[in-house]
Order: C-alpha cells, then sequence, then structure tokens
C-alpha cells in the first residue's frame, strides 16, 4: 500500500506554530488533489477489506456519525441514493453503515470527537491513513490520552487544544497543517503506541514529506466536533 506520491503540496500548506489553527474559508472543507483516484482505490480496499482495522464506533456515537454523514453528503451536493465519484466510481449511500460510507465518499478520514467531563474524547472514526498510530487502540481515550505519546503535547499545549475544542463554532470551522519528515510513501501506516516517547520519531533517512491538513468542525445538531484529516505525501527533493 505505497507509492501514491503527490507532485506537490497545496500554496497553502503552511504549518504554524502549535495549535497553529486558522479560520477555514467558506466552502473550502472537503478537497479534491491530483492523487484522488488513487487514493480513492486505496481507502476502498481498506474499507471494503480491512475495515476493522479502519473504522471503530462506540454506542454514544451513533447519532453523531449519522448527522456527519447527512452534512459531508449535503457539502459534495448529493441528494439521491448513490454518489459517482469523479474517477467514475458508484458508491451506495447506506445510511444504515455512516462510517462504511464516509470512507468511500471523500479523500479526507474522519474522527468524531464527543464532550467528556474534563476533555473531548474519541467516539467514533473511519481512519485510513493514519501516521503512527492506531484508531482501534485509542477509541474512547481524551484527548490527552489520545496524544500519548507524543513529546510536544504538554499540558500547556492539551489545554489550548482543549479550549480549541470547547469553542469552535458551527458557523466557523477551524483549519490547520502539520508537517511531518517521513521515512515512508505508505498513506496507510499504523503503529501500535509506544511505551517510549523518543520511539515517536522513527530513526534513519526520512526522503519523504508528509502534510495533513486538518479541520475542526463543529455539528450543528448533535454538537460534536469532527476533525477531518486530508493527507499530502512528496518526495523530499520535489517538495521544493
Amino acid at each position: 500500500m505505497s507509492g501514491i506520491l503527490h507532485d506537490q503540496f497545496p500554496d497553502d500548506a503552511i504549518a504554524h506554530p502549535l495549535p497553529g489553527t486558522r479560520p477555514l474559508a467558506p466552502g473550502d472543507w472537503l478537497r479534491r488533489d491530483e492523487r484522488y483516484a488513487e487514493q480513492m482505490a486505496l481507502r476502498d480496499r481498506l474499507v471494503l477489506q480491512q475495515r476493522d482495522k479502519v473504522i471503530a464506533q462506540t454506542d454514544d456515537a451513533v447519532d453523531a456519525v449519522a448527522e456527519l454523514l447527512s452534512v459531508v453528503l449535503e457539502d459534495l451536493g448529493v441528494r439521491g441514493s448513490d454518489y459517482r465519484r469523479a474517477d467514475g466510481v458508484t458508491v451506495g449511500i447506506d445510511r444504515d453503515d455512516p462510517l462504511g460510507t464516509l470512507g468511500r465518499l471523500a479523500q479526507e478520514d474522519f474522527i468524531v470527537m464527543l464532550r467528556g467531563e474534563n476533555e473531548h474524547w474519541l467516539a467514533a472514526g473511519v481512519l485510513c491513513f493514519p501516521s503512527l498510530w492506531t484508531l482501534t487502540q485509542k477509541i474512547g481515550r481524551p484527548l490527552t490520552a489520545i496524544h500519548t505519546p507524543v513529546p510536544e503535547y504538554d499540558t500547556a499545549l492539551a489545554t489550548r487544544v482543549q479550549r480549541l475544542f470547547d469553542l469552535v463554532r458551527v458557523e466557523q470551522p477551524l483549519v490547520r497543517w502539520n508537517h511531518l519528515p517521513y521515512e515512508t510513501d505508505r498513506l496507510h501506516n499504523p503503529a501500535l503506541e509506544s511505551t517510549s516517547p523518543e520511539d515517536y520519531h522513527a530513526s534513519g533517512p526520512r526522503p519523504f514529506l508528509r502534510k495533513e491538513r486538518q479541520v475542526i468542525k463543529r455539528l450543528p445538531e448533535t454538537g460534536a466536533v469532527v476533525f477531518s484529516i486530508h493527507t499530502w505525501l512528496v518526495r523530499a527533493q520535489d517538495a521544493g
């Protein structure tokens, strides 16, 4: 599951100091890039053949996941019972399987966060392109525990991120970019959580750059927060 490299990054792929969020421009949530067909083919294989590795949901997330599917369908302009993608593949809209449907509609991965007593927690998701983490291991965890063992995610940053999730408004989603020197061209690159923060970053050559466009968006009815991720991979020598 490798070799899907982009020619370049978008002009706005600029990572600011953590947490690095900016207001999302109207109508600029879901994007389609030059590797749409290749990424969607990989997403199809993962969702249809390895579902247990890329989809997880708790019982508390049923309403939020159903609402998320409706919001994505509206954003894509889908009115009927199926969606003909730009690559010519037709996806049936199965409202009894919202996450399985979502995983095949857009290049974005979708993580659903619900408000807990102290923090938002990961209640559901379809994550085809993880970078060194595993959805099934993180499901049910609050924000702080999700980010174990990321060294940069200290108490001060955790407080700022939780405040972002608390304050993001339905009418004004937020967007941020991260920038990762990368050792592999695998988009689907899961890993179980290490017990050592020093192991979080792989040693050795990193001939690729990975950038993730992350959008934080509140759903209007359930109030759940959606964290969507669109991934680009470029060979470092071509990044400019």
